[in-house]
């Protein structure tokens, strides 16, 4: 994945560069070592579609807020969505959880990014498919290389 990743971004004249680091699945710590801020961190969670077997949503959003599965449901027209278990997100992107990039190489799998992700930074960050190496993109080179569906997904806050 890393690899495929590093190819479309290259060949997609994308602005990114390559951070290796510890392995480490904590978003506050990987953005400490990345140097970026936790809400640049792309935080990706694949989502089953309840109500058809086999879809999924990769939903995307800032790496200090909470999904809202309803609203993930939502968008992509679905009864129900509910967090993939380990297995069968491994299954479906070839990634452990914390090492999935926000791209679906797959049409089983829709793409759902929370703008906030793209309008509060120029740069987004995620784990590359691996744990100990993330990427740091153009966050208008990833709108046009990923062409996700642009949905409000984050869980209201209670302050």
């Amino acid at each position: 994945m890393f690899e495929r990743l590093r190819q479309m971004l290259e060949d997609g004249a994308a602005s990114f560069r390559v951070i290796e680091h510890p392995a480490e699945g904590n978003s506050r710590m990987v953005a400490e070592i990345r140097g970026t801020e936790v809400g640049q961190g792309a935080k990706a969670m694949l989502c089953r579609v309840a109500d058809a077997p086999g879809q999924f949503v990769l939903a995307v959003l800032p790496g200090d807020e909470r999904v809202d599965f309803a609203k993930v449901a939502a968008a992509v027209g679905a009864r129900k969505v509910k967090l993939a278990d380990a297995a069968d997100a491994e299954a479906a992107t070839g990634c452990v959880i914390g090492s999935i990039p926000p791209f679906s190489f797959d049409p089983a799998i829709r793409l759902v990014v929370d703008p906030q992700l793209l309008a509060r930074y120029g740069e987004i960050a995620f784990n590359a498919g691996r744990l100990d190496a993330s990427m740091v993109l153009d966050a208008d080179d990833y709108r046009r290389l990923a062409q996700p569906l642009l949905a409000d997904i984050r869980k209201e806050s209670l302050e």
